[in-house]
């Protein structure tokens, strides 16, 4: 099973995808964290990335589907099934990622939209910032990044929409009620069971 996990800066993609991957055994690809890895390392590819992400600014396509293709293909673990986190952020993104899985003979099945009003958003990345020293977690950073969402990203939700791939989630509340809405929802749409819950 192949999903991606959609949703604005700050709206919990990253806490949910770690309960993907327990839940469903599924390899966990955080471009952010690709990008950030290759800034800290200084590579070429992360210099490039960082001219980008420091205004606020979307990665170029090209450069995006590169480093994915590279992962899908190095790590074994992929192979058996992926959550995307941070990926497409576009619908020419969403284009090149069904051609990297069809010509791997799978496709993307879930879409899981992780909805959080702009205010809430807001307050928590402020609140990351000051806990973890996020550079991009700046009050200006932000805002960048949220008008880019909206702007680029969010057509994303009327396209998976069409392709009825895309799950609904309201991302305010408990964490573990937000995944049980999540494993719901995969169910129905993909007919992947969640493991037995622990009592």
């Amino acid at each position: 099973m192949n999903i991606a996990i959609f949703g604005a800066p700050g709206s919990g993609k990253g806490t949910q995808s770690a309960k993907l991957i327990d839940e469903y055994g599924l390899y966990h690809i955080s471009t952010g964290e690709l990008l950030r890895d290759h800034i800290k390392r200084g590579t070429e590819l992360g210099r490039t990335a960082d001219e980008f992400i420091s205004k606020g600014q979307l990665i170029p396509d090209d450069l995006m589907i590169r480093i994915l293709d590279d992962v899908l293909d190095s790590e074994a673990a992929a192979k058996n099934g992926v959550v995307l986190d941070g990926f497409p952020r576009t619908i020419a993104q969403a284009e090149a990622l069904e051609e990297l899985f069809r010509k791997r003979g799978t496709e993307l099945h879930a879409v899981i939209g992780l909805e959080v009003p702009e205010e809430e958003l807001v307050d928590r990345m402020i609140k990351r910032g000051q806990e973890t020293g996020r550079a991009d977690d700046n009050i200006d950073t932000i805002k960048t990044r949220l008008d880019v969402y909206h702007s680029q990203t969010m057509p994303l939700r009327d396209y998976y929409l069409k392709e009825n791939k895309y799950i609904p989630v309201n991302g305010i509340g408990i964490v573990d009620e937000i995944f049980d809405d999540i494993a719901a929802g995969l169910e129905q749409a993909t007919g992947v069971r969640r493991r037995a819950k622990k009592r």
